[in-house]
């Protein structure tokens, strides 16, 4: 008996197969293509060289920085004797201290700055040229300083003498305050005791030749201006300069931990006074600490074991200069 499709009984039924009857449909001999050459080794990320390739690309591009760098620094090019003063208040102070302009420097928006006047017109008058630069020449001149867009360019700082120290102190109504460092080597300190002696009646500061910070772009900069207000004598020998103050009449107080006397109660804080302030941690050096007539220090908290040079030198001037207001 035949089924409905036809096909005799007991037969197999036939059900036509999906997807190719015959071969891979190109899948092996595409396994069995060739992948191409093997790359190179400092082209496959996990190979030693590869790593090996990136350090090199990465030194090249900080030489090809670094290069670019000094191409642009050297837009600004300031000549031996000379040293730049940059920032609006420091160049302003400077200016009106009379000092010597040999060039300006102008970026961005600084023309415009009121304070800037006086210096245009003394830059001018001396015939030394202004010149517009872009901020980053002054970035790279000044070390990355806050120049504000202005610099000028100043012979080397003159020092003047101790003579002239003392000729300022006679000059003043109050007894002479002269500040001396010993082995004071950074010049934000230096810029900061100007800074303080200005605005506590110093009548000038006292350094030595050697192991001492000298008057930088650093020290107008920090000083705000003081610098040219404070004259700067500089001596070969502060010992030997120290007894020539005791020549002149004065005491010198060397400031330093374990003092017979604080800062506060200063019993020569009259009379003419040579205030000398050592390293900050190393203190006054041996030689130094024999020629004071008085050591003082300043009360500190326990918690605090020593003070910045510049921060304790700032508080002794101050102390002193209230015994004064005080005793009149």
């Amino acid at each position: 008996m035949s089924q409905h499709d036809g096909r005799p009984a007991g037969s197999k039924r036939r059900v036509a197969k999906k997807g190719p009857t015959k071969g891979s449909g190109g899948k092996n001999r595409r396994a069995l293509a060739g992948k191409g050459p093997t790359p190179k080794a400092e082209n496959r990320p996990y190979h030693a060289a590869y790593k090996r390739k990136q350090y090199r690309e990465v030194r090249e591009k900080a030489a090809q920085a670094q290069a670019a760098a000094k191409a642009r620094k050297a837009v600004i090019k300031v000549p031996e004797g000379h040293e730049l003063v940059f920032g609006r208040n420091s160049v302003a102070e400077a200016v009106a201290a009379g000092i010597t302009i040999t060039r300006m420097f102008i970026a961005g928006g600084a023309a415009k700055d009121d304070r800037m006047g006086q210096a245009f017109r003394v830059a001018t008058a001396a015939g030394a040229p202004i010149l517009q630069v872009d901020r980053e020449d002054l970035d790279y001149a000044t070390d990355g300083g806050v120049h504000q867009g202005v610099a000028i360019e100043v012979p080397e700082h003159k020092y003047s003498k101790l003579s002239d120290l003392f000729d300022k102190a006679d000059e003043a109504d109050a007894p002479g305050l002269i500040v001396a460092l010993d082995h004071v080597t950074d010049p934000h300190n230096l810029g900061a005791v100007l800074r303080s002696g200005g605005a506590f009646g110093a009548n000038g500061v006292l350094i030595p030749t050697r192991n001492s910070a000298s008057v930088n772009a650093t020290v107008w900069k920090v000083s705000a201006g003081a610098l040219g207000r404070i004259p700067v004598a500089r001596e070969a020998n502060l010992v030997h300069a120290l007894k020539e103050c005791k020549k002149h009449g004065y005491f010198i107080v060397g400031l330093d931990a374990g003092g017979s006397e604080t800062t506060r109660n200063l019993t020569v804080a009259d009379e003419p006074i040579v205030l000398v302030t050592g390293a900050e941690g190393s203190g006054l050096s041996r030689l130094v600490r024999e020629t004071c007539d008085v050591i003082a220090s300043i009360p500190i908290s326990a918690a605090v074991e020593s003070l910045n040079a510049a921060v304790a030198t700032g508080i002794a001037i101050y102390d002193i200069a209230q015994a004064r207001s005080q005793a009149k």
